[in-house]
């Protein structure tokens, strides 16, 4: 199997064992409590963003990424992972912008992930970094799109 095949494998399976994690076991928990705190619980995996940084990193990626894509999935995730931190620190904190921040945070980070998405051809460069967009990325594509759920309900 040549590795764009098994990158393309390794990304879809994690999409669906978040999606079962999720669906079986988180959502029914987060159904339960009020929307601010179950908005913070889904930001939480995307405070740690900033580790998207690494693909600026030499020795960590095999050889230096192309700079369309490592300069704009590493600032794009540096980015969402400081306004997921705004997001939580606004809604535990009751502002009155609160929701306006999750909206925010939540299309940067969304539009961050599928703009990164648009190179696979860059996969067999990852190296080190390669369960990022194997392991992390399907999980904050569950979470956002559990976010934009959540957020689309409230405005009903």
């Amino acid at each position: 199997m040549d590795v764009q095949a098994i990158f393309g494998l390794q990304f879809l399976l994690s999409l669906v064992v978040w999606g079962v994690i999720f669906g079986y076991l988180l959502v029914p928990l987060l159904a339960r409590r009020p929307a601010n705190e179950a908005l913070v619980w889904l930001a939480v995996p995307h405070a740690f963003r900033h580790v998207g940084m690494v693909f600026l990193v030499p020795g960590v990626v095999d050889q230096p990424l192309p700079e369309g894509f490592a300069d704009p999935a590493a600032y794009g995730d540096l980015a969402a992972g400081v306004l997921a931190l705004l997001a939580i620190i606004a809604l535990s904190s009751r502002w009155s912008v609160a929701i306006g921040v999750v909206w925010l945070f939540n299309v940067v980070g969304a539009v961050d992930l599928v703009n990164a998405l648009r190179h696979t051809d860059v996969a067999p460069m990852f190296g080190a970094a390669w369960f990022i967009p194997t392991m992390l990325v399907p999980l904050l594509l569950v979470t956002h799109f559990l976010m934009f759920k959540r957020l689309l309900a409230r405005g009903k």
